[in-house]
Protein backbone atom coordinates (compact mmCIF):
# COMPACT_ATOMS: atom_id res chain seq x y z
CA UNK A 1 0.00 0.00 0.00
CA UNK A 2 1.51 3.60 -1.00
CA UNK A 3 2.05 5.68 2.23
CA UNK A 4 0.42 9.39 2.08
CA UNK A 5 2.57 11.85 3.41
CA UNK A 6 0.42 13.43 5.34
CA UNK A 7 2.74 16.74 6.21
CA UNK A 8 3.14 17.31 2.39
CA UNK A 9 -0.93 16.88 1.71
CA UNK A 10 -1.67 19.32 5.05
CA UNK A 11 0.76 22.10 3.10
CA UNK A 12 0.14 21.31 -0.50
CA UNK A 13 -3.91 21.06 -0.23
CA UNK A 14 -5.51 23.45 -3.09
CA UNK A 15 -8.81 22.08 -3.20
CA UNK A 16 -10.92 24.67 -3.01
CA UNK A 17 -13.08 22.28 -0.84
CA UNK A 18 -11.04 19.58 0.84
CA UNK A 19 -14.23 17.19 2.09
CA UNK A 20 -13.40 15.61 5.37
CA UNK A 21 -16.03 12.80 5.52
CA UNK A 22 -16.52 11.30 2.01
CA UNK A 23 -18.07 8.44 2.59
CA UNK A 24 -21.54 7.17 4.67
CA UNK A 25 -19.13 4.70 5.73
CA UNK A 26 -17.04 6.33 7.31
CA UNK A 27 -18.64 6.19 10.69
CA UNK A 28 -18.59 3.68 13.72
CA UNK A 29 -19.64 0.40 13.28
CA UNK A 30 -22.04 0.80 16.06
CA UNK A 31 -23.95 3.46 14.51
CA UNK A 32 -25.04 0.88 11.91
CA UNK A 33 -26.36 -1.56 13.75
CA UNK A 34 -28.27 0.58 15.84
CA UNK A 35 -29.61 2.11 13.10
CA UNK A 36 -31.01 -1.12 11.23
CA UNK A 37 -32.99 -1.33 14.75
CA UNK A 38 -34.28 2.21 14.75
CA UNK A 39 -35.35 1.54 10.96
CA UNK A 40 -37.18 -1.95 11.85
CA UNK A 41 -38.88 -0.28 15.48
CA UNK A 42 -38.84 3.12 15.88
CA UNK A 43 -39.48 4.36 12.33
CA UNK A 44 -41.85 7.40 13.10
CA UNK A 45 -39.80 8.55 16.24
CA UNK A 46 -38.41 12.18 16.13
CA UNK A 47 -34.73 12.57 18.14
CA UNK A 48 -33.12 16.06 17.82
CA UNK A 49 -28.83 15.33 18.21
CA UNK A 50 -26.97 18.21 19.44
CA UNK A 51 -23.05 19.75 19.73
CA UNK A 52 -21.65 20.08 23.30
CA UNK A 53 -18.55 21.20 24.06
CA UNK A 54 -17.68 19.68 27.29
CA UNK A 55 -13.81 21.82 27.17
CA UNK A 56 -15.79 25.15 27.79
CA UNK A 57 -12.35 27.36 27.88
CA UNK A 58 -11.78 26.67 24.23
CA UNK A 59 -14.12 28.91 21.83
CA UNK A 60 -14.99 27.05 18.68
CA UNK A 61 -15.99 30.60 17.43
CA UNK A 62 -12.45 31.37 17.23
CA UNK A 63 -11.24 28.32 15.85
CA UNK A 64 -13.36 27.18 13.42
CA UNK A 65 -14.16 29.54 10.22
CA UNK A 66 -18.43 29.54 10.11
CA UNK A 67 -18.51 29.01 6.28
CA UNK A 68 -16.02 26.45 6.34
CA UNK A 69 -18.01 24.63 8.84
CA UNK A 70 -21.04 24.78 6.79
CA UNK A 71 -19.38 24.06 3.78
CA UNK A 72 -17.90 20.96 5.16
CA UNK A 73 -21.78 19.60 6.52
CA UNK A 74 -23.27 20.71 3.40
CA UNK A 75 -20.49 18.84 1.25
CA UNK A 76 -21.51 15.31 3.15
CA UNK A 77 -25.18 15.81 3.14
CA UNK A 78 -24.77 15.40 -0.62
CA UNK A 79 -22.58 11.78 0.09
CA UNK A 80 -24.53 8.21 -0.74
CA UNK A 81 -23.45 4.72 0.19
CA UNK A 82 -21.64 3.70 -3.55
CA UNK A 83 -22.59 0.61 -5.26
CA UNK A 84 -19.20 -0.75 -3.81
CA UNK A 85 -20.06 -0.56 0.11
CA UNK A 86 -23.64 -1.56 -0.31
CA UNK A 87 -21.98 -4.80 -1.92
CA UNK A 88 -19.70 -4.84 1.03
CA UNK A 89 -22.33 -4.31 3.78
CA UNK A 90 -24.51 -7.09 2.56
CA UNK A 91 -22.17 -9.60 1.50
CA UNK A 92 -19.34 -9.31 4.33
CA UNK A 93 -19.13 -11.25 7.82
CA UNK A 94 -19.75 -9.45 10.77
CA UNK A 95 -19.43 -10.96 14.14
CA UNK A 96 -18.94 -14.41 12.58
CA UNK A 97 -22.24 -13.72 10.89
CA UNK A 98 -23.09 -13.17 7.13
CA UNK A 99 -25.93 -10.75 6.48
CA UNK A 100 -26.04 -9.35 9.35
CA UNK A 101 -28.45 -6.35 7.44
CA UNK A 102 -31.50 -7.73 5.81
CA UNK A 103 -32.03 -6.92 1.88
CA UNK A 104 -34.96 -4.16 3.05
CA UNK A 105 -33.15 -2.39 5.15
CA UNK A 106 -30.05 -2.26 2.71
CA UNK A 107 -32.63 -1.12 -0.15
CA UNK A 108 -33.94 1.92 1.96
CA UNK A 109 -30.10 2.53 3.00
CA UNK A 110 -28.91 2.71 -0.38
CA UNK A 111 -31.13 6.11 -0.70
CA UNK A 112 -29.94 7.00 2.41
CA UNK A 113 -28.92 11.12 2.71
CA UNK A 114 -28.29 12.83 5.91
CA UNK A 115 -31.02 15.41 6.86
CA UNK A 116 -30.41 19.29 7.28
CA UNK A 117 -28.73 20.61 10.09
CA UNK A 118 -29.47 23.80 12.39
CA UNK A 119 -26.07 26.38 13.17
CA UNK A 120 -25.85 29.28 15.54
CA UNK A 121 -23.26 30.97 17.24
CA UNK A 122 -23.58 31.51 21.16
CA UNK A 123 -21.09 32.74 23.71
CA UNK A 124 -17.99 31.53 21.92
CA UNK A 125 -19.43 28.11 20.67
CA UNK A 126 -21.33 26.59 17.70
CA UNK A 127 -24.83 25.20 18.47
CA UNK A 128 -25.14 22.59 16.17
CA UNK A 129 -28.42 20.80 16.27
CA UNK A 130 -29.56 18.00 13.96
CA UNK A 131 -33.87 17.74 14.55
CA UNK A 132 -35.61 15.42 12.21
CA UNK A 133 -36.46 11.59 12.22
CA UNK A 134 -34.17 9.29 14.63
CA UNK A 135 -34.10 6.78 11.20
CA UNK A 136 -31.96 9.92 9.96
CA UNK A 137 -30.43 12.37 12.89
CA UNK A 138 -28.73 9.34 14.22
CA UNK A 139 -26.13 9.12 11.58
CA UNK A 140 -24.99 12.47 12.08
CA UNK A 141 -22.95 12.37 15.24
CA UNK A 142 -19.78 10.43 13.92
CA UNK A 143 -19.42 12.89 10.74
CA UNK A 144 -20.13 15.93 12.44
CA UNK A 145 -17.66 15.33 15.20
CA UNK A 146 -15.34 14.29 12.92
CA UNK A 147 -15.88 17.40 11.18
CA UNK A 148 -15.37 19.85 13.90
CA UNK A 149 -12.05 18.26 14.84
CA UNK A 150 -10.19 18.44 11.94
CA UNK A 151 -11.14 21.68 10.74
CA UNK A 152 -9.92 22.61 14.76
CA UNK A 153 -6.52 20.75 13.28
CA UNK A 154 -6.61 22.35 9.87
CA UNK A 155 -7.16 26.32 11.84
CA UNK A 156 -4.43 25.17 14.00
CA UNK A 157 -1.94 24.42 11.05
CA UNK A 158 -2.60 27.00 8.31
CA UNK A 159 0.34 28.94 9.65
CA UNK A 160 2.47 26.11 10.02
CA UNK A 161 5.64 25.66 7.02
CA UNK A 162 5.89 22.51 5.09
CA UNK A 163 9.34 21.49 7.19
CA UNK A 164 7.68 22.44 10.61
CA UNK A 165 4.77 19.92 9.31
CA UNK A 166 7.16 17.44 8.59
CA UNK A 167 8.92 17.78 12.37
CA UNK A 168 4.95 17.43 13.88
CA UNK A 169 4.11 14.30 11.90
CA UNK A 170 7.45 13.16 12.68
CA UNK A 171 7.21 13.54 16.28
CA UNK A 172 3.73 12.49 16.59
CA UNK A 173 4.84 9.04 15.10
CA UNK A 174 7.38 8.43 17.29
CA UNK A 175 4.93 8.76 20.28
CA UNK A 176 3.02 6.56 18.77
CA UNK A 177 4.82 4.10 17.84
CA UNK A 178 6.39 4.19 21.23
CA UNK A 179 3.18 3.34 22.50
CA UNK A 180 2.98 0.65 20.02
CA UNK A 181 5.97 -0.92 21.41
CA UNK A 182 4.95 -0.98 25.16
CA UNK A 183 1.74 -2.60 23.81
CA UNK A 184 3.86 -5.12 22.16
CA UNK A 185 4.73 -6.28 25.45
CA UNK A 186 1.74 -8.07 26.31
CA UNK A 187 0.98 -10.22 24.03
CA UNK A 188 -2.40 -11.22 25.26
CA UNK A 189 -3.65 -7.74 25.15
CA UNK A 190 -6.33 -6.97 22.81
CA UNK A 191 -6.48 -3.42 21.48
CA UNK A 192 -9.39 -2.11 19.25
CA UNK A 193 -9.31 1.50 17.55
CA UNK A 194 -12.38 3.44 18.45
CA UNK A 195 -10.88 6.58 17.95
CA UNK A 196 -13.69 8.04 14.52
CA UNK A 197 -15.01 10.89 16.87
CA UNK A 198 -12.17 13.03 18.23
CA UNK A 199 -9.61 12.47 15.32
CA UNK A 200 -7.53 14.93 14.49
CA UNK A 201 -7.85 13.80 10.79
CA UNK A 202 -9.11 10.68 8.79
CA UNK A 203 -5.64 9.89 7.45
CA UNK A 204 -3.95 10.59 10.83
CA UNK A 205 -6.89 7.58 12.12
CA UNK A 206 -5.33 5.56 9.14
CA UNK A 207 -2.02 5.67 9.79
CA UNK A 208 -3.01 4.94 13.65
CA UNK A 209 -4.34 1.90 12.47
CA UNK A 210 -2.01 0.65 10.32
CA UNK A 211 0.69 1.15 12.71
CA UNK A 212 -1.59 -0.89 15.04
CA UNK A 213 -1.50 -3.53 12.40
CA UNK A 214 1.67 -3.76 11.49
CA UNK A 215 2.77 -2.82 15.29
CA UNK A 216 1.09 -5.33 17.34
CA UNK A 217 -0.26 -7.93 15.05
CA UNK A 218 -2.99 -10.32 16.42
CA UNK A 219 -3.40 -8.59 19.24
CA UNK A 220 -5.15 -5.82 16.86
CA UNK A 221 -8.92 -6.66 17.12
CA UNK A 222 -10.22 -4.16 14.40
CA UNK A 223 -11.63 -0.96 14.54
CA UNK A 224 -14.75 0.61 14.63
CA UNK A 225 -13.95 2.58 11.79
CA UNK A 226 -16.59 0.80 8.97
CA UNK A 227 -14.65 2.52 6.12
CA UNK A 228 -11.23 2.23 7.50
CA UNK A 229 -12.46 -1.70 8.21
CA UNK A 230 -13.56 -2.13 4.59
CA UNK A 231 -10.17 -0.48 2.77
CA UNK A 232 -7.68 -2.81 5.34
CA UNK A 233 -9.42 -5.93 5.85
CA UNK A 234 -9.98 -5.56 9.72
CA UNK A 235 -12.81 -6.43 11.22
CA UNK A 236 -16.06 -3.99 11.92
CA UNK A 237 -16.62 -3.49 15.76
CA UNK A 238 -18.96 -2.03 17.65
CA UNK A 239 -22.18 -3.06 19.39
CA UNK A 240 -25.06 -0.19 20.40
CA UNK A 241 -24.51 3.03 22.50
CA UNK A 242 -26.51 5.31 24.98
CA UNK A 243 -28.94 6.74 22.42
CA UNK A 244 -30.89 3.58 22.79
CA UNK A 245 -31.86 4.37 26.69
CA UNK A 246 -31.97 7.26 26.72
CA UNK A 247 -34.49 7.31 23.61
CA UNK A 248 -36.83 4.64 25.36
CA UNK A 249 -36.28 6.44 28.88
CA UNK A 250 -37.49 10.15 27.04
CA UNK A 251 -40.60 8.07 25.04
CA UNK A 252 -41.56 6.61 28.69
CA UNK A 253 -44.94 7.66 30.21
CA UNK A 254 -44.76 6.26 33.94
CA UNK A 255 -42.66 5.64 36.33
CA UNK A 256 -42.66 1.64 35.42
CA UNK A 257 -41.97 1.86 32.00
CA UNK A 258 -38.61 4.59 32.59
CA UNK A 259 -37.66 1.90 34.93
CA UNK A 260 -37.86 -0.56 31.96
CA UNK A 261 -36.66 1.35 29.45
CA UNK A 262 -32.46 0.68 29.75
CA UNK A 263 -33.64 -3.48 29.78
CA UNK A 264 -36.33 -3.25 26.59
CA UNK A 265 -33.98 -1.98 24.40
CA UNK A 266 -31.90 -5.19 25.50
CA UNK A 267 -34.31 -6.99 25.00
CA UNK A 268 -35.17 -5.63 21.69
CA UNK A 269 -31.42 -5.75 20.77
CA UNK A 270 -31.35 -9.67 21.30
CA UNK A 271 -34.14 -10.40 19.34
CA UNK A 272 -32.51 -8.47 16.24
CA UNK A 273 -29.09 -9.55 16.80
CA UNK A 274 -28.18 -12.10 19.60
CA UNK A 275 -24.75 -13.85 19.62
CA UNK A 276 -21.67 -12.24 19.57
CA UNK A 277 -23.43 -9.00 19.93
CA UNK A 278 -24.57 -9.17 23.20
CA UNK A 279 -22.45 -6.05 25.24
CA UNK A 280 -23.90 -4.28 27.86
CA UNK A 281 -23.34 -0.83 28.20
CA UNK A 282 -24.89 0.17 31.70
CA UNK A 283 -24.20 3.68 32.74
CA UNK A 284 -26.48 5.73 31.07
CA UNK A 285 -28.14 6.47 33.94
CA UNK A 286 -25.47 5.13 36.17
CA UNK A 287 -24.08 1.37 36.63
CA UNK A 288 -24.96 0.98 40.22
CA UNK A 289 -28.98 1.78 39.17
CA UNK A 290 -28.70 -0.74 36.37
CA UNK A 291 -27.21 -3.93 38.34
CA UNK A 292 -29.74 -3.40 41.39
CA UNK A 293 -32.86 -3.40 38.88
CA UNK A 294 -31.21 -5.41 35.91
CA UNK A 295 -33.32 -8.97 35.49
CA UNK A 296 -31.50 -12.16 35.75
CA UNK A 297 -31.13 -12.52 31.86
CA UNK A 298 -29.01 -9.85 31.83
CA UNK A 299 -26.41 -11.82 33.51
CA UNK A 300 -26.32 -14.30 30.66
CA UNK A 301 -25.11 -11.96 28.58
CA UNK A 302 -21.41 -11.81 26.56
CA UNK A 303 -20.62 -8.70 28.50
CA UNK A 304 -20.22 -5.24 29.44
CA UNK A 305 -18.65 -2.41 28.35
CA UNK A 306 -17.99 0.20 31.48
CA UNK A 307 -17.66 3.07 29.85
CA UNK A 308 -18.04 6.41 31.95
CA UNK A 309 -16.50 4.73 35.67
CA UNK A 310 -12.53 4.22 36.61
CA UNK A 311 -11.81 0.88 34.63
CA UNK A 312 -10.73 -0.34 37.56
CA UNK A 313 -13.51 0.29 40.27
CA UNK A 314 -16.02 -0.38 37.17
CA UNK A 315 -14.84 -3.67 36.27
CA UNK A 316 -14.76 -4.96 39.81
CA UNK A 317 -18.41 -3.63 40.39
CA UNK A 318 -19.35 -5.82 37.16
CA UNK A 319 -17.26 -8.90 38.38
CA UNK A 320 -18.85 -8.96 41.68
CA UNK A 321 -22.41 -8.26 39.99
CA UNK A 322 -21.32 -11.48 37.95
CA UNK A 323 -20.53 -13.88 40.77
CA UNK A 324 -23.60 -12.69 43.11
CA UNK A 325 -25.37 -14.05 40.14
CA UNK A 326 -23.85 -17.16 39.81
CA UNK A 327 -21.76 -16.95 36.76
CA UNK A 328 -18.13 -17.25 36.28
CA UNK A 329 -16.40 -13.97 35.32
CA UNK A 330 -13.53 -15.55 33.47
CA UNK A 331 -16.31 -16.94 30.80
CA UNK A 332 -17.19 -13.23 30.21
CA UNK A 333 -15.98 -10.21 28.84
CA UNK A 334 -15.20 -6.79 29.80
CA UNK A 335 -14.81 -3.98 27.30
CA UNK A 336 -12.80 -0.38 28.60
CA UNK A 337 -13.32 2.42 26.37
CA UNK A 338 -13.25 5.74 28.30
CA UNK A 339 -10.28 7.97 27.77
CA UNK A 340 -8.28 5.22 27.71
CA UNK A 341 -4.24 5.48 27.06
CA UNK A 342 -1.23 2.94 27.18
CA UNK A 343 -0.70 3.51 31.03
CA UNK A 344 -4.25 2.80 31.93
CA UNK A 345 -4.32 -0.33 29.28
CA UNK A 346 -1.93 -1.91 30.34
CA UNK A 347 -2.51 -1.43 34.59
CA UNK A 348 -6.01 -2.14 34.11
CA UNK A 349 -4.84 -5.62 32.02
CA UNK A 350 -2.52 -6.35 34.40
CA UNK A 351 -5.15 -6.02 37.76
CA UNK A 352 -7.93 -8.23 35.93
CA UNK A 353 -5.52 -10.86 34.32
CA UNK A 354 -6.60 -14.46 34.28
CA UNK A 355 -9.80 -13.12 35.89
CA UNK A 356 -11.96 -11.69 32.90
CA UNK A 357 -11.71 -11.29 29.52
CA UNK A 358 -10.98 -8.19 27.97
CA UNK A 359 -10.60 -6.29 25.17
CA UNK A 360 -9.58 -2.22 25.05
CA UNK A 361 -11.64 0.63 22.67
CA UNK A 362 -8.55 2.91 22.32
CA UNK A 363 -10.24 6.27 21.14
CA UNK A 364 -8.65 9.57 21.29
CA UNK A 365 -5.74 8.98 22.85
CA UNK A 366 -4.68 7.16 19.94
CA UNK A 367 -6.04 8.85 17.13
CA UNK A 368 -5.20 12.82 18.57
CA UNK A 369 -2.30 12.38 20.53
CA UNK A 370 -0.54 15.84 19.45
CA UNK A 371 0.14 16.84 22.88
CA UNK A 372 4.21 17.63 23.01
CA UNK A 373 4.63 17.01 19.29
CA UNK A 374 4.14 20.85 18.47
CA UNK A 375 6.45 24.14 18.38
CA UNK A 376 5.24 25.60 21.93
CA UNK A 377 4.09 28.64 20.04
CA UNK A 378 1.03 26.85 18.80
CA UNK A 379 -1.97 26.26 19.96
CA UNK A 380 -5.27 24.32 19.45
CA UNK A 381 -3.54 20.42 18.53
CA UNK A 382 -4.54 19.23 21.81
CA UNK A 383 -8.31 17.23 21.98
CA UNK A 384 -10.89 18.44 23.27
CA UNK A 385 -14.30 16.87 25.16
CA UNK A 386 -17.21 17.49 22.82
CA UNK A 387 -19.86 14.85 22.08
CA UNK A 388 -22.99 14.48 19.74
CA UNK A 389 -25.98 13.65 21.78
CA UNK A 390 -29.45 13.26 21.40
CA UNK A 391 -31.37 15.79 23.48
CA UNK A 392 -35.11 14.96 22.52
CA UNK A 393 -37.10 12.50 21.58
CA UNK A 394 -40.79 12.87 20.22
CA UNK A 395 -40.76 16.66 22.22
CA UNK A 396 -39.24 15.42 24.84
CA UNK A 397 -36.04 15.90 26.55
CA UNK A 398 -33.48 13.16 26.33
CA UNK A 399 -31.11 12.75 29.34
CA UNK A 400 -27.82 11.07 29.90
CA UNK A 401 -26.16 10.68 33.39
CA UNK A 402 -23.42 8.38 33.48
CA UNK A 403 -20.96 7.51 36.34
CA UNK A 404 -19.43 10.57 35.97
CA UNK A 405 -21.62 13.87 37.02
CA UNK A 406 -19.33 15.69 34.86
CA UNK A 407 -20.49 13.56 32.08
CA UNK A 408 -24.39 14.30 32.36
CA UNK A 409 -26.43 15.97 29.36
CA UNK A 410 -29.51 16.99 28.99
CA UNK A 411 -31.97 19.35 30.12
CA UNK A 412 -30.50 20.67 33.84
CA UNK A 413 -34.35 19.89 35.20
CA UNK A 414 -34.48 16.34 33.41
CA UNK A 415 -30.85 15.81 34.88
CA UNK A 416 -32.63 16.25 38.28
CA UNK A 417 -35.52 14.24 37.84
CA UNK A 418 -33.40 11.21 36.71
CA UNK A 419 -30.74 11.56 39.70
CA UNK A 420 -33.95 11.67 41.89
CA UNK A 421 -35.49 8.39 39.96
CA UNK A 422 -32.52 6.60 39.06
CA UNK A 423 -29.91 7.72 42.21
CA UNK A 424 -26.48 8.83 42.76
CA UNK A 425 -24.94 5.62 44.08
CA UNK A 426 -21.24 5.27 43.25
CA UNK A 427 -20.59 7.98 41.45
CA UNK A 428 -17.38 9.24 40.97
CA UNK A 429 -16.24 13.25 39.94
CA UNK A 430 -14.12 13.08 37.49
CA UNK A 431 -12.52 15.93 35.21
CA UNK A 432 -13.37 15.09 31.67
CA UNK A 433 -10.78 15.11 29.09
CA UNK A 434 -11.60 13.32 26.20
Amino acid sequence: MTKTDIARRVYDNAWKLDPIVRSLLDTDFYKLLMLQMIWKLYPDVEATFSLINRSKTVKLTEEIDEQELREQLDYVRDVRFTKKEMIWLAGNSFYGRKQIFSPEFLAWLADFRLPDYELTRRNGQYELTFPGRWTHTTMWEIPALAIINELRSRSTMKEMGPFALDVLYARAKAKMWSKVERLREQPKLRISDFGTRRRHSFLWQRWCVEALKEGIGPSFSGTSNVLLAMDTDLEALGTNAHELPMVAAALADSDAELAAAPYAVLQDWNRLYGGNLLIVLPDAFGTAAFLRNAPDWVADWTGFRPDSAPPIEGGEKIIAWWKSRGRDPREKLLIFSDGLDVDTIIETYRHFEGRVRMSFGWGTNLTNDFVGCAPKTVRGLDPISIVCKVSDANGRPAVKLSDNPQKATGDPAAVERYLRFFGTEDFVEQAVRV
